[in-house]
């Protein structure tokens, strides 16, 4: 299987997928890690796929959304941004309404703490 059937079999079968440096548990960099926190904080159940793992996908990722950074995130098999989008959509809300609209479970009240702890 490509590179690019990989991925798009893993972002299709899952709601909500994290590209990153590293795993949920352990981050290999401080944008993987950042994300990363934000959906284990909010309770966001995530599929984790390690770039550092394999260099077909590190690329991969990167000619499937036209997207040149690692992390990326994906729900409902839709793009969303990497670290800086997904920072400032969890700051103005946005994310929460993004998770809510395709049924994602998360915890709105850990969402709330992340945004008053940045106010």
């Amino acid at each position: 299987m490509s590179a690019e059937d990989q991925i798009k079999e893993t972002v299709k079968a899952n709601d909500v997928v994290l590209f990153m440096k590293g795993t949920k548990s352990m981050p290999q960099c401080g944008f993987s890690s950042r994300v990363a926190g934000v959906l284990n904080f909010m309770g966001v159940e995530f599929t984790d796929v390690n770039v550092l793992a394999d260099d077909a996908i590190r690329q991969g990722i990167k000619d499937y959304s036209d997207w040149p950074t690692i992390p990326q995130l994906y729900v409902k098999g839709e793009f969303v941004g990497g670290c800086d989008i997904i920072t400032e959509m969890t700051l103005s809300g946005e994310l929460d309404t993004l998770f809510a609209n395709n049924g994602v479970t998360f915890n709105k009240e850990a969402a709330d703490k992340i945004r008053e702890a940045n106010a």
